[in-house]
């Protein structure tokens, strides 16, 4: 069994009061951290990101029975069968019945959430990974954009003063109304995801700790989202804001062709060419006939974006392609803005 320092008869972690050390939430932050449930941040500050971490536990440990929302198989474990009746609410507080459950978790060898001992020099591999990916995949420069956009080319957390944590880069898919119930998780630069928790050990093995593979799993998806979506047999599954400014015809991989240096490496200069556009929210249609304007979400609470390349100037179908990696509806299209953004300014 584990050692753990907030293992203390009568404490309860807690935002005030409650008596336990900087060290000890520290620990449970790193427990919470490794275990899945902390988005970042090993700062010994109880606040409201790790107390709604906490809550999140205590939901699975309600409800997780393992199975996954979006159809990749079932977890390494069922969070149910370690509650034994010591968790009954959502306190968001962590009493010793919590720490109980956390240690049998650990005990357990549940697989665990990789950390970096010198996250700096991962993450600049991430680059040199992008960089080794074939073009036929997908454009190297759209896939920095959106890995830009997702982790901010980060693999792994780069802590701050006073921050201890290096864990891998983790996102979060929240329920909209209930913000501490986790539906699915994107793990480093490629922010992959996996709709089931915990992950598997091959899974930890594959993607979070190999960042070849994660990046090569994020180019892709991009390459799925470019064959499947751009000209879909139906609204709701194909891009609409492409079928209204460009072509029903195949997708355009490139307005160059193989032959020309610059076939699916030129994006950047494409994208200066194309022409730039300020959306504003309540104002901008999300593409010419359509009856929605660009408005906020709890995702983009700023809907309006400045210096946005024109995504019908560029002469592919990957601005189309990109809008669909991570999201839909409103959400997609505010996506799409910043990754265009994004690749103006690599």
């Amino acid at each position: 069994m584990p050692v753990l320092s907030y293992r203390q008869a009568g404490l309860i972690l807690k935002a005030a009061g409650g008596g336990a050390s900087e060290r000890q939430i520290r620990d449970l932050q790193r427990d919470l951290r490794r275990l899945g449930y902390l988005k970042s941040g090993i700062d010994g500050n109880f606040a409201g990101v790790t107390g709604r971490a906490v809550k999140a536990l205590q939901y699975d440990l309600l409800h997780n029975d393992g199975s996954s929302g979006g159809g990749d198989g079932k977890a390494a474990l069922r969070l149910l069968d370690f509650n034994r009746g010591r968790v009954t609410g959502l306190s968001g507080e962590a009493d010793q019945g919590l720490v109980d459950c956390i240690s049998d978790l650990l005990d357990a060898g549940a697989p665990m959430l990789p950390f970096s001992r010198n996250p700096v020099e991962e993450n600049r591999e991430v680059v040199a990974a992008i960089q080794a990916l074939p073009p036929a995949e997908a454009p190297i420069p759209f896939l920095l954009a959106i890995l830009k956009q997702e982790s901010g080319l980060k693999h792994y957390h780069e802590p701050g003063p006073g921050d201890e944590d290096t864990f891998i880069t983790t996102g979060f898919d929240t329920n909209a109304g209930e913000n501490y119930i986790i539906k699915s998780r994107g793990y480093g630069a490629g922010q992959y995801t996996l709709f089931h928790h915990p992950p598997r050990a091959e899974e930890v093995g594959d993607f979070m700790l190999d960042v070849g593979r994660n990046v090569q799993k994020a180019g892709g998806e991009l390459r799925e989202r470019f064959d499947r979506f751009v000209n879909g047999p139906s609204p709701g599954t194909r891009a609409d804001d492409r079928q209204a400014e460009l072509r029903t015809g195949p997708p355009l991989a490139c307005k160059y062709g193989p032959e020309d240096p610059r076939y699916l490496k030129d994006c950047r200069q494409c994208a200066r060419e194309a022409g730039l556009q300020d959306i504003r929210a309540g104002v901008t249609p999300l593409y010419p006939g359509s009856d929605e304007l660009y408005q906020p979400t709890p995702r983009y609470p700023n809907a309006s974006h400045q210096g946005v390349p024109a995504r019908r100037g560029l002469g592919c179908d990957w601005p189309y392609a990109a809008r669909r990696y991570n999201g839909a509806g409103m959400d997609s299209y505010h996506y799409q803005a910043r990754v265009l953004q994004n690749l103006l300014a690599l």
